[in-house]
């Protein structure tokens, strides 16, 4: 995968200092380690508001994790690409055939490394159920399934443990949901309803 904010040595360290200044103002705390695993599907839930990327973002450096996100390919147009590429975007181009779960499952075969965030609500707006995109990306490239979490209502953050998805897609997103039900977002109006038919 390409160089990111994560792999330059003193920006790092800047970053991880930023991390612990930025979450000790705002009262959170990092909650869990990384999953000793290479490559991972890392669920980023609940997502209500714009606050949850810088967040994120602050969490990933006290986690030492080199993070991904994906996103349209036209955002990665000059002059802003090298450094949206930079601070771990992936560019994704929905006209192909394979589609952005196709793509996102290349980019796992093609490296020995990858941590791919995904906020499986795809929006900051209200949802009723979650797309099922992170799942198969997870399943097309035989990865487990990190359970990352914001908890506005504790004020902490971090990655659970990691989940192993046996292809039964009803049956494993009602295990996960269980640990995503005791979570609170920011805006818990928009997310009351997730899970419901």
């Amino acid at each position: 995968m390409s160089y990111t904010i994560f792999d330059t040595p003193f920006i790092s360290v800047v970053g991880r200092l930023w991390a612990r200044i930025f979450l000790g103002i705002i009262g959170w705390k990092k909650e869990g380690e990384l999953p000793d695993a290479p490559k991972f599907v890392l669920i980023a839930a609940p997502h209500t508001t714009n606050w949850d990327l810088p967040i994120m973002l602050a969490l990933g450096f006290l986690l030492r994790a080199k993070l991904f996100w994906m996103s349209k390919e036209s955002i990665f147009r000059w002059p802003f690409g090298g450094f949206l590429r930079w601070v771990g975007g992936i560019d994704i181009d929905r006209s192909k055939p394979n589609g952005v779960v196709g793509q996102c499952i290349e980019r796992f075969e093609q490296t020995d490394t990858l941590i791919l965030a995904v906020p499986p609500e795809g929006t900051r707006k209200k949802v009723r159920t979650w797309k099922t995109g992170f799942y198969h990306i997870a399943v097309g490239a035989n990865v487990p399934i990190a359970l990352g979490y914001l908890d506005y209502k504790r004020r902490r953050g971090g990655v659970h443990s990691l989940f192993y998805p046996t292809g039964d897609y009803e049956k494993d997103l009602a295990e996960i949901q269980k640990f995503y039900a005791g979570i609170t977002p920011k805006y818990p109006a928009l997310y009351e309803s997730l899970g419901e038919k």
